[in-house]
């Protein structure tokens, strides 16, 4: 079966953003006496900060709106960048297109950075809709930006599949009876991947496409 809609996670999906998301949380939580290393942040990639800040470290609303503001100050003009395409991510992507599929992003991360990023990695042209969280911490949630997505682009669940390297993105397609694929390549374990029961997991972006172009195909995750 051809999925006509291809949903794309930034984070940990397209791109590979582990320096400056986790510089950023850092200089954040060095705002409230909290040394950390940045290996040691890494699980911050993928969910939302709102819930990271919260289950890691307990903080107060009123902290995790704090911890997000500092964040976002060096977010913004370092971290957004300090970023990496994942390899023949462009190509991929411009192969996807060429196959007939209409692609679109799907991020926690707000819409405004997004944009930026792919602006950035000059692969904005690629997709029809990017939808990510508002700036005051709202849709943020993984199956609330994926039903908005449908909705926006008038797309039937039965039409789309999601891909992502978090379990957040393949629950919020489950929630949405979507189809979702886990990238093994992303900060996403094998483990949490496997667990949410998606309809194939793929180790790089070239068995993604292979997958993706030729859907009968099956695949074995390895790591």
């Amino acid at each position: 079966m051809r999925y006509n809609h291809i949903l794309f996670d930034l984070d940990g999906t397209l791109t590979d953003p582990g320096v400056g998301i986790t510089k950023s949380v850092q200089y954040a939580l060095r705002k409230f006496g909290i040394e950390e290393d940045c290996d040691a942040l890494k699980s911050f990639i993928g969910p939302p900060l709102q819930v990271s800040f919260r289950e890691r470290y307990g903080f107060s609303e009123e902290q995790v709106t704090e911890a997000i503001a500092y964040y976002r100050e060096y977010f913004s003009e370092h971290g957004i960048f300090e970023n990496d395409l994942y390899p023949s991510m462009k190509e991929s992507l411009e192969t996807l297109i060429e196959a007939g599929c209409t692609l679109h992003v799907a991020t926690s991360k707000p819409t405004v950075f997004a944009e930026r990023i792919l602006h950035h990695f000059d692969i904005n042209s690629c997709f029809k809709s990017v939808a990510g969280s508002f700036l005051d911490g709202t849709r943020s949630d993984k199956s609330e930006i994926i039903a908005h997505v449908l909705q926006d682009q008038g797309i039937a669940a039965v039409d789309a599949i999601m891909i992502g390297d978090r379990k957040h993105d393949l629950i919020g397609a489950s929630n949405n009876q979507v189809a979702s694929i886990g990238v093994a390549y992303g900060y996403g374990s094998l483990e949490e991947l496997t667990a949410c029961e998606p309809t194939t997991i793929v180790n790089d972006v070239r068995e993604l496409v292979e997958w993706l172009v030729k859907p009968t195909s099956k695949l074995v995750p390895q790591r």
